[in-house]
């Protein structure tokens, strides 16, 4: 377990970095992607002053060494420390690759990892936010893995997005009970590709017939969007949820452990919505940066603002990067 300690007299403030996915090319000097990604995370750091930064997978692509090396470079220039678990495309060279890529994190000053039980996967591990003496939150990072292989009617293999395996559940659980134990009540989780709750939750929420790739910003945050009950949610939808497609087991443990009240994925890049689901308030966190495919319109990061009981408020952090796309144009 990593302790942070968060100072009595202020939040102790998480920010979010998800899916910035840059290749050894993007982070040649002048890319514009490179650009992209420094500004937005400058301007965020700026805003926000964090404690923590965290990132919710797709670092970089499977393979491009250099990419990896000069994300964490950069985010080392903050001095603060940070926080990565991987996506399914940091996961695509298999385990060894991941391993390579973490022992080199783990030489970087500011890099708070731990690599954890390898019969997991690669980075599963929780920290915990300290204030005197008192943890006041527990941090789940975990690896949710690259794709699985469900066996169609007619045999043949079809290729889906992975889910949590059993043994991370039961390691989930039995770190909530020691948390716990030790006084921390509240927890929050951070992965990468959401759980199949993620999915329930956008059916249960949305309106029927609303044209969720047709909604603006400004309408995802009124009435009309949303279900009875579901007013409090925020954000848009543009893409389905890329999740394992049936029931995983991930929900019904968080409820049953009753300390994880917010959960942050990444993956697909054109969600940002919060739907507080059955008492658990699920985010998509906001993409930084134009890597791989993205919305101009939904660029920034994503805040946990912790105070002394726990997670007081989740709030995405927008980040205007007109300026630098005119410059291509023009």
């Amino acid at each position: 377990m990593i302790t942070l300690q968060k100072k009595k007299s202020k939040d102790f403030v998480v920010l979010n970095l998800t899916d910035p996915q840059l290749a050894n090319s993007e982070w040649e000097e002048g890319h514009q992607n490179r650009q992209i990604l420094e500004y937005t995370v400058r301007e965020l750091v700026a805003r926000v002053s964090p404690d923590l930064i965290t990132v919710s997978g797709d670092l970089a692509w499977a393979g491009h060494t250099v990419a990896y090396e000069k994300l964490a470079n950069f985010l080392d220039s903050f001095a603060i420390p940070w926080a990565p678990v991987w996506g399914n495309h940091d996961n695509q060279e298999g385990p060894d690759a991941v391993d390579a890529v973490a022992d080199a994190f783990l030489k970087h000053p500011y890099c708070v990892y731990e690599k954890g039980d390898p019969a997991l996967g690669n980075g599963n591990y929780v920290i915990a936010v300290e204030e005197e003496g008192k943890m006041v939150e527990g941090i789940f990072m975990i690896d949710s893995h690259d794709r699985n292989y469900l066996q169609t009617e007619d045999g043949s293999p079809r290729d889906v997005w992975a889910k949590l395996i059993p043994e991370q559940l039961v390691w989930y659980e039995n770190e909530v009970k020691r948390l716990k134990e030790a006084g921390c009540l509240e927890t929050a989780m951070i992965l990468h590709i959401p759980f199949y709750a993620y999915h329930l939750a956008a059916e249960a929420a949305y309106r029927p017939g609303i044209d969720r790739k047709e909604m603006t910003l400004a309408q995802a945050e009124g009435p009309d969007v949303w279900q009875e009950g579901y007013e409090n949610s925020i954000g848009v939808m543009y893409e389905g949820v890329g999740c394992y497609p049936g029931e995983d087991g991930v929900f019904e443990v968080i409820r049953r452990g009753g300390s994880t009240k917010y959960v942050i994925a990444g993956h697909d890049h054109i969600n940002n919505w919060m739907i507080d689901y059955e008492g658990v308030r699920l985010i998509y966190g906001l993409k930084v940066g134009a890597g791989c495919y993205w919305n101009p319109i939904l660029n920034g990061g994503t805040v946990l603002q912790i105070g002394s009981e726990g997670v007081k408020e989740a709030r995405h952090e927008f980040v205007n990067v007109s300026h630098l796309l005119s410059q291509k144009e023009n």
